[in-house]
């Protein structure tokens, strides 16, 4: 089994980087994620890399150059100790795409609120209020629906301050 070896790629140019390198017979992985974003109002899901600028390869140095590797168009170097490119763990690699994509990281990356959850606010002026998630503010704030003198009121608050009941 060939070792695996991370790279450093220019700026957005991962898929590039992988295309070329996969010409030449090299084995190319980047962990991407899907993420949900805001965009002028409307909600929708990206892929992004979990790493960005960063390529896992696996190749044999006896038939691929490491040179070559590096000037693979898209690849700006190696990441290295020293003069030595580093080896990754292939338990790393292989927990990676294990875990890739999966709903326990998108978990981790945020709290994901479903309109009509009950949730309790944990910091600011509404500290302590029950309230009920009505839509997603931007990628950091959630409108909420909470009860004030006998009326629901809509408030916009961080959605670090909230945690489901």
């Amino acid at each position: 089994m060939n070792p695996w070896y991370l790279l450093y790629c220019k700026r957005s140019e991962q898929q590039r980087a992988e295309q070329h390198l996969k010409r030449q017979g090299v084995d190319c992985y980047y962990p991407q994620v899907t993420v949900e974003k805001i965009r002028r109002g409307k909600r929708s899901s990206e892929l992004e890399p979990l790493f960005p600028n960063y390529v896992f390869a696996s190749f044999d140095a006896e038939k691929i150059s490491y040179t070559t590797v590096r000037s693979t168009r898209g690849v700006v170097d190696f990441v290295r100790q020293g003069a030595i490119p580093t080896i990754v763990p292939i338990e790393l690699i292989s927990d990676l795409m294990s875990h890739e994509d999966s709903d326990e990281q998108r978990e981790a990356l945020g709290d994901v609120f479903e309109p009509g959850d009950q949730l309790e606010v944990l910091a600011g002026q509404f500290l302590g209020a029950e309230a009920i998630y009505k839509e997603a503010d931007g990628e950091l704030r959630s409108i909420l629906l909470i009860n004030l003198i006998s009326r629901q009121v809509e408030v916009s608050t961080e959605n670090k301050a909230l945690r489901k009941k």
